[in-house]
């Protein structure tokens, strides 16, 4: 057996060398949590040699907040009987270097019953790349988000000032011909027809900068964005929009412009799916996130159903808030209505 590893009284030869050869660090402690079993990829992973950790408790290998719950965790799987199951569900998991510097991993659990009583075996490697690669990736993708609505802002403010200010003058100037005119019925018919053309162009102009960039989020600020989209929300479709936002909510970009999109999402899926009788949003700060609820009394629908026409936007959303390392939850069933609630760390 080589010197650099220690395995433990019952391990064979043959065993050590297939260990030894693993690229994953694997771990084996019996039901006290005493560490039995510590293979040379752990040595790597964890910077511990062998011998200054069989004979330890497992918590040395593990954040000094983790330590208490671990414990209650193992009890449960012994419990269960289940032979194996990744650890942490979709979570990373964090581990505990012998330097002090906590790490992400990817992990696994299983149990045996042994002659000496039940081991627990955990197989795990060290994610610490991935987790970087996927972080810079959400900052990647964050940063690309907030140059498309910048630029949708820049769109919406050239509509706004320049095309719809121009198609207003030019209906003043319908107007006025019309009044000096003084000729024929049909030449008065053709000017109402301009000016009705006219006030179409000048409220489509008006629709689009809205949707691109609403001017009130940049000039007003997210609630000032919020009441108006929940009074066009309610112009447009005659269902009640309820508010209950934080008068003093004030969000620096890009969660402003995230927010303000999740509400305007999720009215814009009410408006289209629900046939509710009224709406009611929720917004406001929670320590270090926000958080938003929507919630209708409509028609609802079966959340396990991924082809119904509700899923694109639901996808939306959770895409909105992953960028910002946030989640969004759906809570609905057909006749109950459906509840959207999502919260975002806000960075320090």
């Amino acid at each position: 057996m080589p010197s650099s590893a220690i395995y433990g009284p019952n391990a064979s030869a043959w065993l050590a060398g297939l260990l030894d050869s693993a690229m994953d660090a694997i771990i084996t402690v019996d039901a006290g949590q005493t560490i039995v079993l510590y293979n040379r990829a752990a040595e790597r992973i964890f910077g511990w040699p062998a011998a200054e950790v069989i004979g330890k408790t497992l918590d040395m290998l593990m954040p000094l907040r983790f330590r208490a719950e671990h414990g209650g965790h193992i009890a449960r799987f012994g419990a269960t009987g289940v032979t194996s199951r990744r650890m942490g569900g979709s979570t990373v998991l964090l581990a505990l270097r012998a330097g002090g510097e906590e790490f992400p991993i990817d992990a696994s659990i299983s149990q045996l019953d042994a002659p000496e009583g039940k081991l627990f075996t955990v197989i795990l490697r060290d994610v610490t790349e991935r987790v970087r690669a996927q972080e810079e990736l959400a900052s990647f993708a964050s940063e690309a988000s907030g140059v498309r609505e910048q630029e949708k802002a820049r769109i919406a403010r050239e509509l706004h000032d320049e095309l719809a200010q121009s198609l207003t003058a030019l209906k003043m100037d319908t107007d006025w011909v019309r009044a000096n005119l003084g000729k024929t019925a049909e030449a008065g018919d053709r000017l109402a027809a301009m000016l009705r053309l006219l006030d179409d162009a000048v409220a489509s102009t008006r629709r689009i900068a809205a949707d691109l960039r609403p001017l009130v989020l940049d000039d007003l600020g997210l609630v000032s964005a919020v009441e108006w989209v929940a009074s066009s929300f309610t112009q447009r479709t005659g269902v009640p929009c309820h508010l209950d936002v934080d008068e003093d909510l004030d969000l620096q970009e890009p969660y402003a412009t995230a927010v303000f999109r999740m509400v305007q999402e999720s009215l814009a899926n009410v408006a289209k799916h629900a046939n509710a009788r009224q709406v009611r949003v929720r917004l406001a700060r929670n320590g270090g996130e926000v958080e938003l609820t929507v919630q209708d009394d409509g028609a609802g629908f079966d959340v396990r159903n991924a082809r119904k026409p509700q899923s694109p936007g639901l996808v939306g959303l959770r895409e909105r808030a992953k960028l910002l390392r946030g989640s969004v939850e759906i809570a609905s069933a057909p006749g109950q209505g459906t509840r959207v609630a999502a919260r975002i760390p806000l960075a320090d």
